[in-house]
């Protein structure tokens, strides 16, 4: 499960750089708005992502740690 969400958030940032270029390189007065957003996605996706994997982390060692002190208790 984390390779499945590791490669779509590598292809999303991949996508998102490109999308970025894109509308820096245009200059047409709707790319303005796209660039902002896409400058702004760039910087929250990541950091998203990152939440995510601390969470994830946080929550594998207190799911780990529960069942250890479970199995500790029965002995």
């Amino acid at each position: 499960m984390k390779r499945v969400v590791a490669f779509i958030a590598a292809i999303l940032l991949v996508i998102m750089y490109l999308s970025t270029l894109v509308c820096a390189l245009l200059r047409e007065p709707v790319y303005a708005d796209l660039l902002r957003a896409s400058v702004a996605m760039t910087i929250i996706v990541p950091v998203i992502l990152y939440a995510y994997i601390l969470v994830y982390r946080l929550l594998k060692n207190n799911r780990e740690e529960g069942s250890r002190g479970e199995k500790d208790e029965d002995s």
